[in-house]
């Protein structure tokens, strides 16, 4: 039940929260005006005040999406593009007259999927176990929030706005700012973490002038840093959504008469087009306007301009095996596909040196093809990236460089290891997602409970002070070009420098990607 003990003033209106399972909890906060109506293409807005009571136990509605079975939305969910809602979690212990570190999630989901109220992102452990306070959130996915209709505007009234969902985050951040301590946050000490799309999300607002002092450290985990495209190729991935959607070309209000199933119908058909016909690119993700995005996010890094703040990265062991798994077309693991992802970058680089083709696969000789494929496309579009952006912003600023290498049992025998998104559980300590979770069928659960709580200790003393040693545990040096030392997530954690350092050499150090 609602408990006026837990009314809280925010700048828009009182909001009231419920105790809970060691927590208080507010769900469901209107962060942003609905992006609906003359707003659906447009940067979020402040929503308007409210002086009535709201009472916040609830979720709000999620952006539209089509359902993924990888991705459990919960059994409830509501989707409306009206869906500008975030959620808290504080220790119910209270917290005296010490306010507490936030963390502030940005989930994944290739920018097309998920939520900031999935089950998985209970932030009842991580709140009383950390003693943080967890902010979730949604922000618009998909057509509705990364395309770039800028092309069709009027020069005289334009109407649509880039990076609509880049302006969702940073309006949270900034009612973060301006609201948290009313639920015993230190607007001081926010820490913006994220996974998939959303450490991408992460490591673009690292780059972005109007993202500084909005947080004071970053976590990425497996971010797909280099998946960012020009206006121009954004407006070859708009023309495509628009063909899909069955708006005519060149018809400025095509796109403000489409109804939300259209769209996320088409969104879906542009997501598959797109890398089946250029292998290692995706259709939405953020975009380089010039404006909140200036440049190219790798450049930034290179030029050592990234905001200063300490940075925990990482990737997973076997990256690419989920998309192989589940059929996706995201990733290029086919030989075939590699081949074309190769020639694409060499005509991407007409004046850059690249490494050689035979350079690269040489770090996986010996290996069955489609096991060099997955390993290919991990590195490509996770490992690689990762490293560059790490050895570029510990120039200036702490970085600390994981992998995560643990999978169950069951795992291994399905033949997808430590895959993407499968540190999830253990981060947030929601290790079993119903009973048809099969994760821990053969055994492992002790062991996994124990990896858990270490990495949640790791990654809630990186938010409280910048450093993630833990307590107890093995200490995490930082991460600098002479040691390259990465922490190794596994049943007993190890560091070890130069990690992956064969597969480093032969990708050599020009960042790749495509523009």
């Amino acid at each position: 039940m609602p408990t006026d003990e837990l009314v809280v003033s925010t700048g828009h209106g009182p909001v009231r929260g419920r105790t809970g399972s060691g927590v208080d909890v507010w769900k469901g906060i209107r962060f942003a005006a609905p992006p609906v109506g003359d707003l659906r293409w447009r940067r979020a807005r402040p929503p308007e005040a409210h002086t009535d009571v709201v009472d916040a136990v609830e979720f709000g509605p999620v952006c539209p999406q089509e359902r993924n079975p990888a991705i459990a939305l919960g059994d409830d969910v509501v989707m409306d593009e009206d869906c500008l809602f975030l959620n808290i979690w504080r220790p119910s212990a209270g917290t005296g007259h010490r306010p507490l570190p936030v963390m502030v999630w940005l989930h994944g989901g290739a920018y097309v999927f998920g939520c900031g109220s999935q089950p998985l992102y209970d932030g009842t452990d991580l709140a009383v176990d950390g003693g943080v306070v967890v902010v979730t959130l949604n922000y618009r996915i998909g057509a509705l929030g990364f395309a770039d209709l800028t092309s069709l505007n009027d020069p005289d009234e334009p109407r649509f706005e880039s990076n609509a969902a880049l302006s969702d985050i940073l309006l949270a951040l900034n009612w973060v700012r301006d609201n948290i301590a009313g639920f015993g946050g230190d607007a001081d000490n926010v820490t913006v973490f994220g996974e998939s799309a959303g450490a991408g999300l992460v490591t673009t607002l690292l780059t972005m002038p109007v993202a500084d002092g909005l947080f004071h450290r970053a976590i990425a985990e497996s971010s797909p840093a280099t998946s960012m495209y020009d206006h121009e190729r954004s407006a070859r991935v708009a023309e495509k959504f628009l063909v899909a959607a069955g708006v005519e070309p060149g018809d400025r209000a095509g796109p403000d008469g489409l109804d939300v199933d259209r769209i996320t119908a088409a969104t879906m058909t542009t997501f598959a087009d797109v890398p089946a016909d250029n292998p290692g690119t995706i259709a939405f993700a953020p975009v380089i306007d010039g404006d909140l995005v200036p440049r190219h996010p790798m450049d930034v890094f290179r030029a050592g301009e990234s905001l200063s703040v300490p940075l925990l990265i990482g990737t997973n062991k076997d990256e690419a095996a989920l998309f192989k798994w589940m059929k996706s077309p995201l990733m290029p693991i086919a030989p075939t596909d590699i081949e074309r992802m190769f020639a694409a970058m060499m005509a991407e680089y007409p004046d850059v040196t690249l490494p050689a083709r035979a350079q690269i696969t040489s770090a996986y000789s010996g290996m069955r093809p489609k096991v060099a494929g997955l390993g290919v496309a991990r590195d490509i579009a996770f490992r690689m990236p990762t490293l560059w952006l790490a050895e570029s912003h510990s120039r200036h600023a702490p970085v600390y460089l994981y992998r995560f290498d643990w999978a169950t049992r069951m795992l291994r025998a399905l033949r997808v290891g430590a895959t993407h998104a499968t540190e999830l559980p253990y981060v947030w300590g929601n290790l079993v997602a119903g009973p048809r979770d099969i994760t821990f069928k053969l055994g492992g659960r002790k062991t996994g409970e124990e990896i858990s709580a270490r990495m949640q200790s790791r990654w809630t003393s990186f938010a409280h002070v910048g450093d993630p040693a833990g307590d107890p545990g093995l200490a995490w040096p930082a991460f600098d070009e002479r040691g390259r030392a990465t922490l190794v997530i596994d049943a007993d954690d190890r560091v070890v420098d130069d990690l992956d350092g064969d597969i480093r050499r032969a990708w050599g150090d020009e960042v790749l990607s495509f523009r």
